[in-house]
């Protein structure tokens, strides 16, 4: 049938997106047609999903460690960092604050927004990451100013899966008074995260990457921030965004977040063994390279690059063998561009375009690590063998890393 996916695909990006576990859902299905009232009525039907919602919101707080009121519903990751950027942007103007401190290889949804505040005349400090991926706590410090209205460093990259140091960042912030954001899209779920514990002001995430559907997300804000409503309309979510609530979406990533952040420590056992292995194996070959630390890093982010190769192509052949994995971040995977992250690290235009994303989950099998190891090799070598650069490479003509 057309547009069906193969039975024998072996999933290998999860930091795109996840499948949809079946407690969410099944926890999602009676809102579709037997619960179907719209929470703002007042009658029994209506009630009933304002309860769901509620509940949801209650799971969300529990996991992240801060109140019910804190919680925001979204549409998507990108809507929540668009949110919390923008509306701090604009609260701190008022107040002659328009200096904001970033890195270089955030997910686009803050970078573009960021563009946007330059356009308007915001300052803003793009911190390098090093050959490591890892910002540096005292160039935080360092890049802090009086007129300074936020600090936005993801928790964990999505291409390269390199954690921060989150909480010693947000320490730093809270002792400068500055506001502080964390995109933590590809980290909920796979790090134990307490928003209060960890200084975090502003949170966002999105439950398509911890199996609930697409098109919900969260904001997180400190109750002491009072940011510009994102969307004006309707009272839903305290008057702060308009719109009638995607009821069986919350409900189902309320499932998600529980369950996740109840799952942490299991899962990263399975998911490092597996990358141990991955990593032990793929290094064996020929001039590989593994891009970002090997200890600070989500559990089942892998990112390789390989050198005479060039990412569509390994993808392609990937496929081929019924195996699904990235050469970049979805999100433009349909540029020809290299990866921006991969460039910020260091490596070469040449070398960037050879890149493998591999993301696991916990359905993550051996034998699918297993399989992933036989291909892989071979599908290197044959792409070497076509490539017209590859013997000038071995004879050290062109580009080298490492």
């Amino acid at each position: 049938m057309k547009g069906q996916m193969p039975n024998t695909t072996i999933y290998f990006d999860n930091a795109a997106t996840t499948r949809v576990s079946d407690s969410v859902l099944n926890a999602m299905l009676p809102y579709f047609k037997e619960e179907y009232g719209n929470p703002s009525s007042i009658y029994s039907l209506g009630k009933s999903s304002a309860i769901a919602v509620e509940q949801a919101r209650k799971k969300a707080a529990d996991a992240l460690g801060c109140e019910e009121k804190e919680i925001y519903f979204t549409s998507c990751g990108s809507e929540s960092d668009n949110w919390a950027i923008l509306g701090t942007a604009k609260m701190m103007a008022a107040k002659g604050k328009k200096h904001i401190i970033t890195s270089v290889f955030e997910h686009h949804a803050v970078l573009h927004t960021l563009a946007v505040l330059e356009k308007e005349g915001f300052e803003v400090t793009y911190l390098p990451v090093y050959s490591n991926g890892i910002v540096r706590v005292e160039d935080v410090k360092a890049a802090i100013r009086p007129d300074t209205a936020l600090v936005t460093i993801m928790y964990a990259n999505n291409e390269i899966g390199t954690i921060q140091p989150i909480p010693e960042i947000g320490a730093i912030c809270k002792e400068q008074g500055v506001i502080f954001h964390t995109d933590a899209v590809q980290a909920v779920g796979n790090v134990h995260i307490n928003v209060k514990e960890q200084n975090i002001d502003m949170l966002s995430l999105s439950g398509h990457k911890i199996h609930a559907q697409k098109g919900c997300g969260i904001l997180y804000i400190n109750k002491k921030y009072r940011i510009p409503n994102f969307l004006n309309g309707g009272a839903q979510e305290r008057g702060r965004r308009a719109g009638t609530e995607n009821v069986p979406a919350i409900v189902g990533l309320g499932v998600a977040l529980e369950e996740a952040a109840a799952g942490i420590d299991a899962k990263n056992a399975k998911l490092k063994k597996f990358s141990g292995q991955i990593i032990d194996s793929v290094m064996k070959i020929d001039r590989v390279h593994l891009n970002g630390d090997r200890e600070k890093r989500l559990a089942g982010n892998l990112n390789f690059s390989f050198e005479g190769v060039e990412g569509e192509s390994l993808l392609l052949q990937l496929d081929l063998h019924g195996i699904a994995a990235s050469s970049g971040s979805a999100c433009t995977s349909g540029s020809l561009d290299p990866s921006h992250v991969l460039l910020s690290i260091g490596l070469p235009h040449e070398v960037a375009h050879g890149s493998l994303r591999i993301s696991m989950s916990e359905y993550t099998t051996q034998q699918e690590v297993d399989t992933l190891l036989e291909v892989l090799p071979k599908i290197i070598e044959k792409l070497r063998d076509m490539s017209p650069l590859w013997e000038h490479i071995i004879k050290g003509e062109t580009f080298k890393i490492g």
